[in-house]
């Protein structure tokens, strides 16, 4: 990466910022990755390596039907998580993948969590 002046995109979740009931350890883990990615910026400025982290809210993938699948009736804790974002929906994959591309592209952000999450850290 030295040679190429990459960029590095972690993944944390916008529970860095709020945390959620029944989930200490992923909402650790997030906040680790979040703290990570800043601390990497500052190690790889040098190197022109820009470190960026995207912090998604609930996104609709097959993770989360699987975990709701788990459920006697998944529409209810669906409607919990969709009532956490403000737009009043979850997220897609392809809008969490815009994200990524304008971290991967913007060559002026190095260090900065940008949250893809419907609102739910407002």
């Amino acid at each position: 990466m030295k040679k190429t002046k990459g960029t590095i995109i972690n993944n944390a979740s916008s529970v860095a910022f709020k945390g959620v009931k029944e989930r200490t350890a992923y909402t650790a883990s997030k906040g680790t990755v979040l703290s990570m990615t800043r601390a990497m910026a500052i190690d790889y400025i040098e190197d022109r390596i820009r470190v960026n982290c995207i912090c998604p809210g609930t996104t609709d993938t097959p993770s989360l039907a699987k975990r709701l699948a788990k459920f006697e009736h998944p529409e209810e804790p669906r409607s919990q998580f969709i009532a956490r974002q403000l737009l009043g929906r979850l997220g897609s994959p392809e809008e969490i993948a815009e994200g990524v591309l304008f971290l991967a592209l913007n060559k002026f952000c190095t260090g900065i969590s940008l949250s893809i999450d419907g609102g739910m850290t407002v």
